[in-house]
Parts: structure tokens; sequence; C-alpha cells
């Protein structure tokens, strides 16, 4: 790959968000803000490899991006003499300083949260188009088909910009209306992110940051304070899952003082906050299942009974087939090999699990742990099969299957 070939992926992974939203806050039209950018991408490529990758590439796309929608815009304000069309194109006009692009990506998350968009699309709506995930990957993420997410996708473009839906921060019940989809759009953005070894942890960061900004914007709904505190865990012990070779470390081989002990200090904080608004929620619990985990540093042991209560009262709330998962995980260990196996089993009928690889990976433990050799064999070349990280696929290959 040519070092301008390297600029580009590098900006369009550190900055399509941003410049995105920009665009999009002048524009008032994601899909049209999408195709500009698209074209500056294409451009670059087109001129980089020439003249050379210019200093501040995240400049230089957004300009390119900005003309090419402004000409857009100003042809159909000739066309029709639109006055809203002449005020985005005014917008658009002002070109900001290049070191200092205002970041509008909190803005454009809520406004994909919009009443006009299915509720289904919203989060799905946001990982696109403000963290720049692909329909496939994102259709990983909500365990549908890719075809059925494209199509969804394009649905919820479509009715924003025929609502002519804001893209500026509502006020205060505007946002506790629209903040579930944003919760839920960050936090499938962090998995993405964490389970991507190509991504580097860009993605989790990014995650991360939109969560504490969430959290500092809403800091009387709980769970916005519950999932910043649940990422800050998770992002807390990202970089223990590896050791200095670069294999794959299971949670219950990281040693807990490879955990980051200031970020799981403050999410400890943030966890508290949330409870003491007496709002229990998903991401709070959640985070009390990291909590526990976390506590390992101080007891030297993992809590699995108070583990399995909180995974409890999860299911009950969401009846997610992923927490159904996590729950026989810890009924295992928490009720016996027996116990979790079998209620492992019984998710296996939901075909949304089919091709999820923890799924897998989780039975072929437990079928080893409980003495099912062929069971545990066919789940862990299963589950290998399904890995997309190098690493994960390595430690389940040279797991032994006796």
């Amino acid at each position: 790959m040519t070092a301008a070939s390297l600029a580009a992926e590098r900006a369009a992974r550190d900055s399509y968000g941003r410049l995105l939203a920009w665009l999009a806050a002048r524009g008032r039209d994601i899909a049209q803000a999408e195709d500009a950018l698209a074209d500056a991408f294409a451009a670059a490529l087109a001129t980089w490899p020439r003249d050379g990758v210019p200093d501040k590439p995240e400049a230089w796309l957004l300009t390119a991006a900005r003309r090419r929608l402004l000409d857009g815009h100003r042809r159909r304000a000739t066309a029709s003499a639109a006055e809203p069309t002449l005020r985005h194109a005014a917008l658009l006009a002002e070109e900001p300083e290049p070191d200092a692009i205002p970041d509008h990506r909190l803005a454009l998350l809520l406004a994909c949260a919009a009443p006009e968009v299915e509720r289904a699309a919203q989060a799905p709506l946001m990982l696109q188009v403000v963290l720049g995930l692909d329909a496939a990957r994102i259709a990983s993420a909500f365990l549908v088909s890719p075809a059925a997410m494209g199509q969804r996708l394009v649905r919820a473009k479509r009715r924003i910009a025929a609502s002519g839906a804001r893209f500026a921060l509502p006020g205060r019940e505007g946002v506790a209306a629209r903040l579930p989809a944003v919760l839920d759009a960050i936090y499938a953005a962090y998995a993405a992110g964490a389970q991507d070894p190509a991504d580097g942890g860009a993605l989790a960061g990014e995650a991360l940051w939109l969560a504490r900004i969430a959290a500092a914007l809403a800091p009387e709904e709980a769970e916005a304070l519950g999932l910043a505190a649940l990422l800050l865990h998770l992002e807390a012990r990202r970089p223990a899952a590896r050791d200095t070779a670069g294999h794959y470390v299971p949670l219950s081989d990281q040693p807990p003082e490879a955990w980051d002990g200031a970020m799981q200090a403050e999410a400890e904080a943030l966890l508290r906050r949330a409870f003491a608004l007496g709002a229990p929620g998903r991401f709070q619990w959640e985070a009390a299942v990291q909590s526990v985990h976390a506590a390992r540093r101080v007891t030297g042991r993992t809590d699995w009974a108070a583990i399995l209560l909180l995974y409890d009262a999860l299911l009950a709330a969401t009846a997610s087939p992923v927490v159904a998962l996590n729950r026989a995980v810890a009924l295992a260990e928490a009720g016996g090999v027996a116990a979790g196996l079998a209620a492992l089993r019984s998710l296996g009928a939901d075909g949304r699990l089919a091709g999820y690889q923890p799924f897998w990976a989780a039975m072929a433990s437990l079928a080893a742990r409980a003495g099912e050799t062929a069971e545990a064999e066919a789940a862990r070349l299963r589950a290998a099969g399904l890995a997309t990280d190098p690493a994960v696929r390595d430690f389940l290959l040279r797991l032994s299957p006796s």
C-alpha cells in the first residue's frame, strides 16, 4: 500500500465521523454529505500519489467535500430559488479553521434518533454515518442479514431527509427521549472496535469518548452514566487480552495488575452516581457485572453468584440471546458445569446465535469441562471458523481437543 493510500485510510479511520457530522450539520442531508465525503476520498486517492500527502489531510478532505456539497446546493438553489437551500449553502461557505473543526458527532447521533426514524434503524444508522461502519459489519453486531440491514439504513436516511431533521443538540427533554438509541449505538460501536484487531483500538476509543460525552451531556440520566462506566471497565482490561507475543488471553487468565486501575476507579465512581439516581437499567447492570470482575484485583476471586444474579436481572429486562449466553456461562461457574451446559444447549434453537462465535466458544469450553469430548471438539472448530480475530482463532485451534 502506498503512502497516499495509507494516509487516506488513516484519515478515514480517525476523521470520517467528525467530517461527516460537520458536513451534515451545515448541509442538512446525510446522504448528500456521505456522497460529498466519498468524492473527497476518491479525489485524495487520485491526487495525493501525484502531489504528495497534504500536511493536514483532514482539512484537505473537508475542503474538497465542502466544495462538492456547496456546488450541489448552489445548483439546486439556482433551479428552485429555495430559501432553505440558500441558507444551507451559506453555512457551507463558512470554512472552519483547519486545526479547530467543530465536533458535531453527538448532535448527529441525536439527529439519527429522530422520531421519524424507525426504532430498529436508529442505532445502526448512527454506526454507519457517525462511525463509518459498513452494513455487513453493522448487521453482524445486530444479528441480522447484511441485505436487510442495508435496506433498513436506506429507508432511515430517506426519512431523515424528508423530515428536515435538525442537526443540532435538542433541548434537555429531547436529549432524554433520544438517548437510549444513542447509547445502543455507542455500545455496539465499542463492541465492533474491540473485536477488530486491525482497528488498533481506534473505534473502541471513539466509542468511549462518545460515552463520556453523553454522560456529561445528560448527568441525570442513569443509563448514560452506566454505559460510560461499562465501557471504562471493558477498556481498562482490553490491552490485557493480549500477552507480549500477541497471543489471546481470556479474562480468567488475565493478571489483574495488567488492568488500568485509573479507568476502573473512574468507572466505579460513575456507577455509584448512576445507582444513586434510582433508575436501574441494562447498562448499569452490565457495568455492575464488569465491576464484579474488576474486584478480583482486590479479592483475588470472582463472585460468580453475584454475576449470575445480575444476569438474571438483565435477561428479565432484555430477553437478549447474548445475555442468556452470558448467564449460562455464569451459571456454569456458580451452579455447576452441567447446569450451565444445559442452559447453553437450550439456546441452540435460537437461530440468531447460529453464526455467533462466542456461543460456540462457550459451548466448546463447557462441553469439554463436562467430558463431552465430541461435542466440545465440534463446537471448538466451529468457533475457530467463525473467529474474525486471528489471535482468538489461534487460541481456539491450540486448545487440546481432549
